[in-house]
């Protein structure tokens, strides 16, 4: 006879299930200790300003990004420096288990980056089980697995890096770690759309992700974390990769700029905020006559619906009709990517000083966010975007008027508010053209 489940009759009391074994009391929340969960440093600045402060002993950290990024030479350079400063203060070494390399190749990367370490040891494994188990032998202060992907369990069907093979590789990797208090951190590779599915359902098993980002064609990469629950997720690390490795940018700003300080035709420099920390970005422009037809816009670091609207307002406001017919190529220096409203000015400083032959005035850098109707919005964190500026020796800025009162204004720095694009011109470029343009005019 088949049993059937009824629902219970209002008012009806239903009892609660027995557990399993008996539970630990609950606790006041205040006399909960925090030390186990103190951040340890790994040595490099920029990766632990991103973790908030170091690796949280018991913490899971997922490590995403696009194969060939650099994420196994990051990873092999927190191993190494991990293992030298857990040795000083007598701690367990630290395992690094690639199912992607033999141990050859790695051992070769090492010494290419400098990363061999006498307590950095390495396994070349596939089955997650003999990983974890070198993991529990080892006595380990830290276990990096390259990659998720590659490690299979015998517990569930499935090829290697299939959605159910990740998410039970994953489960016994954060299971072992949690249950011995060691802090792992786990290589996912995604695609550029971030579409594989193995990482994404594995965000919310672990306690950070981060997301490795660059350019192949350009050397600076950008750690950020999306999930962290020990820390912000507003901080981010810069780094560049090169022959020697993955090098650490502690002041990266000048990343973005070129020789020619933002003054060139064409050129204006802005602030832009990764996060928390403010970077000097500069962005170009390049019009020219097309060759017939539609004319073309091509964007690189920037968004091109806001560049597309940007050249409507220009057109309309500024009365640059014959823009529309000219080919339109905006880019950013250094490969920096921007989506700030708050970079707008200087986008359109910048197309409209290629576009008039009109050159930035010297030291000046310019923010706010540009109208349909030509009217400069305020952008946040000003005084910060002002001080870096200063920093960096730019003495002139552009603001929106509406914040100019209230902005902190760094010494020795002309701050000048303004209205309207139409009104930024005359404080930002030359008022002469390219055929009259001579060098006191700057």
């Amino acid at each position: 006879m088949e049993e059937t489940l009824s629902a219970p009759n209002p008012g009806q009391s239903v009892a609660a299930p027995a557990p399993a074994s008996r539970p630990s009391p609950p606790v006041r929340l205040d006399q909960v200790g925090v030390d186990e969960a103190a951040a340890v440093p790994t040595g490099i600045a920029e990766f632990d300003r991103v973790l908030g402060g170091g690796i949280v002993p018991g913490s899971v950290i997922l490590l995403a990004g696009e194969p060939g990024v650099g994420k196994s030479t990051l990873l092999l350079d927190v191993a190494a420096r991990y293992a030298r400063l857990s040795a000083a203060e007598g701690k367990g070494p630290v395992l690094y288990v690639t199912g992607e390399e033999s141990a050859a190749q790695v051992r070769r990367r090492a010494e290419r980056i400098s990363a061999l370490a006498p307590t950095l040891l390495l396994a070349a494994e596939t089955d997650v089980a003999n990983a974890i188990w070198h993991m529990q032998e080892s006595g380990v202060s830290l276990l990096i697995v390259d990659s998720v992907q590659t490690l299979t369990t015998t517990m569930v069907d499935g090829q290697p890096g299939s959605v159910g093979q990740v998410k039970a590789v994953a489960s016994l990797i954060i299971h072992a770690a949690k249950q011995a208090g060691i802090p792992a951190i786990v290589v996912g590779h995604v695609t550029k759309e971030g579409t594989l599915a193995g990482p994404r359902t594995l965000e919310h098993l672990v306690d950070v992700v981060c997301q490795f980002e660059g350019d192949r064609t350009s050397t600076l990469r950008l750690l950020r974390a999306s999930k962290n629950r020990y820390g912000s997720t507003e901080e981010v690390g810069c780094f560049v990769l090169d022959e020697a490795g993955i090098q650490q940018v502690e002041d990266p700003s000048m990343l973005f700029t070129s020789g020619s300080k933002g003054e060139a035709r064409g050129s204006f420099v802005t602030v832009t905020m990764e996060g928390q920390r403010p970077l000097v970005t500069e962005v170009q422009a390049l019009t020219a006559d097309g060759s017939g037809g539609s004319p073309r816009r091509a964007t690189s670091g920037v968004d091109y619906s806001r560049v597309a609207m940007l050249l409507a307002v220009i057109q309309e406001h500024l009365k640059y009709k014959d823009l529309a017919r000219k080919d339109v190529y905006v880019s950013t220096v250094g490969g920096g990517k921007t989506v700030e409203p708050a970079t707008d000015l200087a986008l359109a400083l910048a197309i409209t000083s290629a576009t008039a032959g009109r050159y930035p005035l010297r030291g000046t850098v310019a923010f706010g966010e540009v109208g349909l109707t030509g009217e400069i919005r305020g952008v946040s964190n000003l005084s910060r975007r002002l001080a870096e500026a200063r920093r960096l020796g730019w003495s002139r800025a552009i603001v929106p008027a509406s914040q100019r009162p209230d902005v902190k204004v760094p010494k020795d720095m002309d701050v000048i508010g303004v209205v309207t694009l139409e009104d930024s011109l005359r404080h930002a470029l030359t008022s002469e053209h390219l055929s009259g343009r001579n060098g006191s005019s700057r």
